[in-house]
């Protein structure tokens, strides 16, 4: 009998210890660079990293998971253009978590080479990305509204600020929606 139980224990440990490794695999797979974008963000932004949920406070990472699950707080595939082509925000930073600075980049695949452009900047906090549908969205202040017809990139600072990213079809605009 104590055999069992003994056993019954140890097989349950080796599920729990299994089922956090999945999880923590999940979410490093979500981070993963589509082919061949890593070389051209290496190369266009030297000593950046992409955000994952290890660079994110525990209470940020808490928020962050309990609306994305294991999605990647740094990378998002959305169809930003409208136009089907594969295309990522992402959240690039530089130096420490504390002191760099964070940028907000989209990348659409073009062929065999990828359009980088650099959206936006954000200080000290580390910030995370994700899209949200099409749709009418207005600003914090309650001054301006937008209807976009295609996905929109949200970047966020948790506890402090978030600015909806879309595009009008000739040029990228923003709103604050938190502030």
């Amino acid at each position: 009998m104590r055999f069992k139980c003994v056993l019954t224990f140890t097989l349950s440990v080796c599920v729990v210890v299994l089922i956090q490794g999945g999880v923590a695999e999940a979410s490093a797979d979500a981070c993963t660079f589509p082919a061949g974008l890593h070389e051209h963000i290496s190369r266009r932004y030297p000593g950046t990293t992409l955000v994952t949920l290890t660079d994110l406070t525990e209470d940020d990472r808490k928020f962050f998971q309990e609306n994305h699950e294991n999605q990647c707080p740094g990378l998002v595939k959305v169809d930003f253009y409208g136009d089907g082509k594969p295309t990522w925000a992402l959240v690039l930073i530089a130096g420490e978590r504390s002191t760099g600075k964070s940028e907000l980049v989209v990348a659409r695949q073009l062929g065999a080479s990828w359009e980088i452009r650099l959206l936006d900047t954000a200080g000290a906090s580390v910030p995370v990305v994700w899209r949200q549908n099409p749709g009418k969205y207005r600003d914090v202040y309650g001054d301006k509204e937008i209807r976009s017809t295609r996905p929109v990139i949200v970047l966020c600072g948790y506890e402090s600020w978030a600015i909806l990213y879309f595009w009008t079809g000739k040029r990228v605009e923003k709103i604050w929606i938190a502030d």
